[in-house]
């Protein structure tokens, strides 16, 4: 084997193993806690995980997308008090517990904020989405405050309280919604059209435009999807609490982008997957539980999330260099076709 050819196997193993990053770290992380903490590895605790990862799970999913456009919503976590109270006003002004009016108006209060958001990015013409989701963010905790007059609202329909608290042979229910939306996520973004113009707009956003791609709608459409995922969420927070509180969901817009930087995505757009977005969440899941397990301060958990977070990011610098190299590597050693090469002796010769 020549050295160039030697360099790129080494290349190609190297990339290939840090794309497995994240499964691998998902991986040694269960096998550590699985060793410190015996109870780790039964049924109910992994259940336990499970529901506990489902809210940053559906967050993820939404934010995903947005971050493969190459932006990021800061107001999730704030949606889900908004649409949580929403829908919670029914039982409060008009004693309507029927889960088909209440879940409606949870999921339509997120699709709002974020229709409101994806407009005010696109239409406003704002430098970044970090602005107008910050403004977002500010405003929907503001209206959960107001509306819940700064007091939780008790009560859920029974079928809130399933997705958000009942298990099917000990499965979460709530596990079942994430993996049953991520299954639509993943068929959107690998065989539906407007799934491939999400990744175009986020690699190269004036080239998508000069291809006819509607760069606009789809911007807005993202946003508009996260604010669904939100809705959602509040759905299932909701479940475990048997209430809506203006406080629900407070920093988890930042566990839902650790999760996505941590499965795998770039924050320069292009890039992420599904299953990707889905193992930083539970990465995410089985620290905090295992650290709880180990009855380790909040403090240091704190620490330790954000030390998985620094890994993830340095991976995907890593895995851009990398990628780099091997595109360089095969271009300055790529097969010269033999015919072209006779082609040109001939034209030489004719000249």
């Amino acid at each position: 084997m020549t050295a160039p050819v030697a360099d790129k196997e080494r290349l190609r193993w190297g990339l290939t193993l840090v794309r497995m990053g994240p499964a691998l770290m998902l991986l040694l992380l269960a096998i550590a806690m699985s060793i410190l903490t015996p109870v780790f590895l039964s049924g109910r605790n992994l259940g336990n995980i499970g529901l506990e990862s489902s809210v940053v799970a559906l967050l993820a999913l939404g934010q995903l997308l947005v971050i493969i456009t190459a932006g990021i919503d800061l107001s999730v976590g704030s949606v889900i008090a908004f649409a949580s109270v929403l829908g919670a006003l029914w039982v409060r002004e008009a004693n309507i517990v029927e889960g088909w009016l209440i879940i409606p108006s949870m999921i339509a209060g997120g699709i709002l904020a974020g229709a409101v958001s994806g407009t005010l990015f696109v239409k406003g013409r704002l430098p970044h989405p970090f602005l107008a989701t910050l403004a977002m963010m500010m405003v929907a905790r503001g209206a959960a405050l107001l509306i819940s007059e700064g007091r939780p609202i008790t009560g859920m329909p029974p079928a809130i309280l399933a997705l958000g608290s009942h298990r099917v042979f000990g499965v979460p229910v709530a596990v079942f919604l994430v993996l049953g939306l991520a299954l639509l996520v993943h068929i959107l973004l690998s065989r539906i059209t407007w799934g491939q113009w999400i990744y175009a707009v986020g690699a190269n956003k004036e080239g998508a435009k000069r291809v006819g791609i509607p760069v606009d709608r789809v911007l807005i459409s993202v946003y508009v999807i996260s604010g669904f995922f939100a809705g959602v969420a509040a759905l299932v927070v909701s479940g475990q609490t048997n209430s809506a509180y203006p406080t629900a969901g407070n920093l988890l817009e930042l566990s839902a982008i650790a999760a996505v930087i941590i499965g795998g995505a770039s924050f320069f757009g292009g890039r992420g997957t599904v299953f990707g977005a889905l193992v930083g969440a539970l990465i995410l899941g089985v620290i905090q539980n295992g650290l709880n397990l180990l009855n380790v301060a909040a403090a240091w958990q704190y620490v330790a999330l954000g030390v998985v977070v620094i890994i993830a990011v340095e991976m995907d610098v890593v895995r851009q260099r990398l990628e780099t190299r091997l595109k360089t590597a095969e271009a300055e050693h790529k097969p010269v076709d033999q015919k072209e090469v006779d082609q040109k002796e001939v034209d030489q010769k004719a000249k």
